[in-house]
């Protein structure tokens, strides 16, 4: 690859997910350790992070972002009030809950975090479906149409994740079938591997690739400082 851009899980000074995303005082030391990578030789290196979308995040992120230098921001729902609907540790809350209600939840959240203006790109669009719980064709089409237009209208981008081929549901974020719906409107894309070790960088790039000629696509966007550049597919 010819480059890449780190996208590690921001902190929130409120405590949610604080488990899984760095201290505020750790955020400087993953700044430095990005800057010194990037010495102008292969694979070029840039600046990301990923931000927790929920209903009190604005307070923060809307100062904090903008302050943080960074050439993408990944936006991502990872909780519904307090449960981590997509941590492995936090599964038995499935067995307890109406699926088709928690997508509805999702979307609600992730229609939000279109019209925050806060991120570039929406992070593992269809993350509810990691163990598998899936939406039937229709509903997911009812339930999602509207969300995408509201992307569509913010101008953001939608990540192909490679991370899910990994999980359970063994299926790239999106879906096919909401991917097609995401080229209906024009949105456009980018590609992220969820790599969690070094192995993992750019893994299955090469059926992200395929899928996003299939449904169509002949360009994707890469990020310098927030500003989105239209790339053709290799």
């Amino acid at each position: 690859m010819p480059e890449m851009c780190f996208t590690d899980h921001a902190p929130n000074p409120d405590g949610v997910g604080t488990k899984y995303s760095m201290g505020m005082d750790q955020f400087s030391d993953y700044h430095a350790m990005i800057a010194e990578l990037q010495d102008g030789t292969p694979p070029a290196v840039f600046f990301g992070v990923e931000a927790d979308y929920y209903p009190s995040c604005r307070n923060h992120l809307s100062n904090w972002l903008p302050a943080g230098g960074f050439d993408l921001v990944l936006g991502s729902i990872h909780y519904l009030g307090n449960w981590g609907f997509d941590n492995p540790d936090e599964m038995d809350g499935w067995k307890s809950v109406d699926v088709r209600g928690v997508w509805k939840k999702y979307f609600s959240l992730l229609a939000e975090a279109a019209d925050s203006g806060l991120f570039d790109v929406v992070g593992h669009i269809d993350l509810p479906k990691k163990f598998g719980h899936r939406l039937r064709d229709k509903d997911l089409q009812e339930m999602a149409q509207p969300v995408l237009d509201r992307i569509a209208a913010a101008g953001i981008a939608v990540e192909l994740n490679t991370g899910g081929l990994r999980k359970p549901v063994a299926e790239i974020y999106p879906s096919p079938l909401l991917l097609s719906l995401i080229r209906e409107r024009d949105i456009r894309i980018c590609f992220g591997s969820d790599a969690h070790e070094p192995g993992q960088v750019g893994m299955d790039f090469d059926k992200a690739l395929m899928l996003a000629r299939e449904i169509g696509y002949t360009e994707f966007v890469r990020f310098r400082n927030r500003k989105m550049i239209s790339t053709p597919l290799p």
